[in-house]
């Protein structure tokens, strides 16, 4: 083979040669600064060069902002850039969203997240007492929950399921994050009820008469 030839050959060849992984990391880095939303792996690796290894380059990443008041955090399937939890307090002025749900909604919301995926049969069965349309339209619009998987059930009832922007927004990896009864108990977001059929069930119209009064601020930031 003519030196020519051996020149084309190398020049071909590196067409198809991955980026050193440092300069992957940067490309991730630049992604990840840019997007609004978090992005996965597969998305990654569709816009990264032939060859490239997104997982590989996202573990060392993760790594190289351990520490850091800026870190890479998986959120569900995708990953983004958030700011470190303990130095939040220095952002509330910037990013404090004030979100008040009605007592009937928080109830409504925490069934969901802990017992997705779950029919309104359900959560009403759970509650004790109806779910309105208004509840459910309101968080769907807030998009912190979704339609799932309809149930192999006797009229394929469609199911609800918490969002990646339900998750991102409390600062959660997945659903088996959330706090135990415990932890929701001593933090004081949660009531001490006692045991169901020892007082009688409030209606949801309650319930509502009684949060516009003074609303929870169980789900503000």
């Amino acid at each position: 083979m003519s030196r020519v030839a051996e020149e084309i050959e190398e020049q071909e060849e590196s067409l198809f040669e991955a980026p050193p992984m440092a300069e992957q990391e940067r490309m991730i880095e630049a992604v990840l600064f840019a997007v609004t939303e978090p992005i996965t792996l597969r998305e990654l690796t569709e816009r990264m060069p032939h060859g490239c290894d997104a997982a590989e380059a996202m573990v060392h990443l993760r790594k190289r902002y351990e520490g850091r008041g800026v870190q890479v955090c998986k959120i569900g399937d995708g990953y983004a850039m958030r700011t470190a939890a303990d130095l939040g307090f220095l952002m509330q002025k910037e990013t404090v969203e004030v979100r008040k749900l009605s007592r009937a909604a928080i109830e409504t919301l925490a069934i969901i997240a802990y017992h997705q995926p779950v029919t309104r049969a359900e959560i009403e069965e759970i509650r004790g007492v109806s779910v309105s349309r208004g509840t459910v339209d309101q968080l769907l619009e807030m998009e912190w929950i979704r339609f799932g998987r309809r149930k192999m059930t006797p009229g394929r009832p469609v199911t609800f399921v918490v969002t990646q922007g339900f998750l991102d927004h409390f600062g959660l990896e997945n659903a088996r994050d959330l706090p135990g009864l415990k932890e929701l108990r001593s933090a004081g977001l949660l009531e001490n009820r006692p045991p169901p059929g020892t007082m009688p069930l409030v209606g949801e119209g309650e319930i509502e008469e009684e949060s516009q009064e003074g609303q929870s601020e169980l789900f503000e930031d």
